[in-house]
């Protein structure tokens, strides 16, 4: 085999760090540089010529920043004579613009998988994307894992005594349906009206909650409104307690002043995104995942098999 590299991008240096210790390889070195008006240059400090390499790197805040990074350290990596290159993002940003849903809006998501590809990716793994059919707008192949193998783990640790599975909202119902499947629970969902971005407002409960531990699933929390305000609802209606748990931990705005309402019993996340610590904020460790897949993916081996 030819060997293979792991590098970092700024937003991802601890995880990169720990996913490194799970492969027992070391991590690779860049320089990352700003000039004064703000440009980024990169520096690859090693070697990579005839190997396949792998960047870690999530594209949350400063999105452009990250994003920008990441595609800069592409080209470096490639002009350098890389083998392959693949994408590690364990937070892909902009993947909430995946559609037209008003009129003269771009699908930055798509804009975006066009960069990466033009960059010269050649694989991409992320996690849990805000939606699947992003995978479509890349001509590259794409792991898209799911978080909610590391949930399931900690929730069957918690012995809920009554557990019911939630959808903060209508579309993330299959989320929540395969999620209530693995764990043989029943589902309820939480239906809203969004009248704006990072804004919400809850309308029904579709299911009975009275006396329930409700375990909300969603891919991110940003704002946090939409979570608070369900699991408000979720209370009025009768149920015990409201745990949720989400892939990434946006947390933006006002997002740590919503959850001191104190609605939320626990906040469950993992660590694509970096975040400080918080009161009712559980933060579960993804990198030994992404380990295995990057070993897998080296050796041509099965990823699918991971979830199955």
């Amino acid at each position: 085999m030819r060997g293979y590299k792991v590098f970092a991008g700024s937003s991802s240096v601890d995880f990169a760090k720990e996913v490194c210790r799970s492969l027992d390889v070391p991590l690779s070195k860049a320089e990352v540089k700003r000039f004064s008006d703000g440009e980024i240059s990169v520096q690859i400090s090693e070697s990579v010529r005839g190997r396949d390499v792998f960047i870690i790197q999530s594209t949350g805040a400063p999105s452009n920043d990250n994003l920008m990074e990441l595609l800069i350290m592409t080209d470096a990596l490639r002009r350098s004579s890389a083998s392959s290159i693949t994408a590690v993002v364990p937070y892909f940003g902009y993947a909430r613009q995946d559609r037209k849903a008003a009129p003269r809006v771009p699908i930055t998501a798509r804009l975006v998988a066009d960069m990466y590809e033009t960059a010269g990716i050649n694989r991409l793994i992320t996690m849990d994307l805000h939606a699947g059919q992003i995978q479509g707008f890349f001509d590259i192949p794409v792991d898209n894992l799911y978080g909610a193998i590391t949930f399931q783990e900690y929730i069957r640790q918690k012995r809920l005594p009554n557990p019911v599975i939630a959808s903060p909202d209508i579309g993330g119902v299959a989320r929540a349906r395969y999620f209530a499947s693995n764990l043989g629970l029943d589902m309820v969902i939480v239906d809203k009206r969004r009248e704006k971005a990072n804004e919400s407002e809850v309308m029904n409960i579709i299911g009975d909650v009275s006396g329930k531990d409700i375990i909300m699933i969603d891919d991110m929390v940003d704002t946090a409104g939409t979570m608070v305000k369900a699991a408000a609802a979720l209370k009025e209606k009768g149920a015990t307690s409201v745990m949720a748990c989400a892939t990434h931990a946006v947390l933006s705005g006002k997002a740590y002043e919503n959850l001191s309402k104190g609605f939320l019993d626990e906040l469950i996340v993992t660590n694509t995104l970096a975040s400080k610590p918080y009161e009712c904020l559980k933060v579960l460790t993804v990198a030994p995942l992404f380990a295995e897949v990057i070993r897998r993916v080296y050796h041509n081996e099965s990823v699918n098999s991971l979830f199955v």
